[in-house]
């Protein structure tokens, strides 16, 4: 196992800049997920901690050792793509084993090595077939395989469920994080998928255009988002977020016509500003929780078993409820809307920051 330190890491493709100076301490058997849109410098970042793509500027220190200029054998890293990258001619075991014979390592070694990965991931009974032969989810187990053999330091996944169906993503979510926390070797893995991330991370960083924008575990990123970009990212459904203007008497107004009536439970620092509320689509209660919102009409009703998802029309703004009660709506139905004052997210128009509770 190790501990890994990006400081102030940049990279520029030419004149154009994707990664912006990022910092990132890594802890000693930590499994940390970068998260992002497509083209935030996830995928780069996970590419420079490998070796295969060069640092413009800044250090990566795996375990004190700084390794910007290694290639990514002397590294001790073992990555996983989200292609699986197997060999189509070659077994499971001689796909698992191929690393460790370009090592040089004696053929004792190598067979104990994987068959003892094989064992870990339920691959013993697939050893003498071909990728051909397996399905997606085994040649993902395949993949995870030959990186385990290695015993390497440290562990990167670049999306690799993203070729699987709904079903098996699931299924390998579970798989690889269960893995992770009998192995508990330090992983950093990458993906666009924020349920993924949410489900998986100890702790999640959260990139947008080639900057961190917040570092936190699941649950610190969904209950105190520090920005904007990270309230809509994380979460599903997503955060309702609704601009307007706070008055001095914390009387919130948007350009909808939509009036919250805050008074002194609305945070100093939101009074005569232009702001964003966030309000989690559960968070929105159709019984009296203490705030009222206003006065909605339901459009659609999606019920899922568990839960019914809602959307609504307030007041001119479209938002989503999640009602966990089994409560009976229409499309169609006019519903009183109220939320507890504590739930609801305060954000500078301008900057996109957190305004946090006075109490907080």
């Amino acid at each position: 196992m190790a501990t890994l330190k990006i400081k102030d890491v940049k990279k520029a493709f030419g004149h154009v800049k994707v990664i912006h100076g990022v910092d990132i301490d890594i802890e000693d058997g930590e499994f940390l997920i970068l998260v992002g849109p497509s083209g935030c410098g996830k995928s780069t970042l996970l590419r420079m901690i490998a070796g295969l793509e060069e640092t413009t500027a800044g250090s990566i220190i795996l375990d004190d050792k700084i390794i910007n200029k290694l290639p990514p054998r002397e590294r001790d890293i073992a990555m996983v793509f989200q292609s699986y990258a197997l060999y189509p001619h070659k077994t499971v075991r001689k796909n698992m084993a191929f690393s460790l014979q370009l090592a040089g390592t004696p053929k004792q070694e190598i067979e104990a090595n994987v068959q003892n990965a094989a064992e870990v991931l339920d691959l013993t009974p697939l050893l003498e077939r071909k990728p051909s032969q397996l399905s997606g989810g085994q040649r993902q187990r395949v993949a995870m395989g030959r990186a385990i053999v290695r015993n390497p330091k440290l562990f990167l996944f670049d999306e690799p469920l993203s070729n699987l169906d709904a079903k098996l993503r699931v299924q390998m979510r579970t798989e690889i994080k269960e893995l992770h926390q009998r192995i508990k070797t330090t992983t950093v893995y990458v993906t666009h998928d924020q349920v993924e991330a949410m489900t998986m991370a100890d702790r999640i960083v959260v990139m947008n255009d080639g900057n961190i924008e917040q570092i936190g575990t699941p649950m610190e990123l969904y209950d105190t988002p520090d920005t904007l970009f990270v309230a809509s990212f994380i979460g599903s459904p997503a955060m309702n977020l609704i601009e307007g203007h706070m008055n001095a008497s914390g009387s919130f107004h948007s350009p909808t016509g939509l009036d919250i009536q805050f008074g002194g439970v609305a945070p100093k620092a939101a009074l005569n500003k232009e702001i964003t509320i966030g309000l989690r689509p559960e968070n929105i209660s159709t019984q009296d929780e203490g705030l009222s919102v206003g006065e909605a009409h339901i459009r659609v009703v999606e019920p899922t078993g568990s839960e019914t998802l809602l959307s609504a029309d307030l007041k001119g703004q479209s938002i989503y409820l999640l009602d966990r009660n089994r409560q009976t709506f229409s499309a169609g139905d006019i519903r009183q809307l109220s939320t507890i004052a504590s739930d609801v997210h305060f954000f500078d128009k301008a900057s996109g920051k957190r305004l946090p509770h006075d109490t907080e």
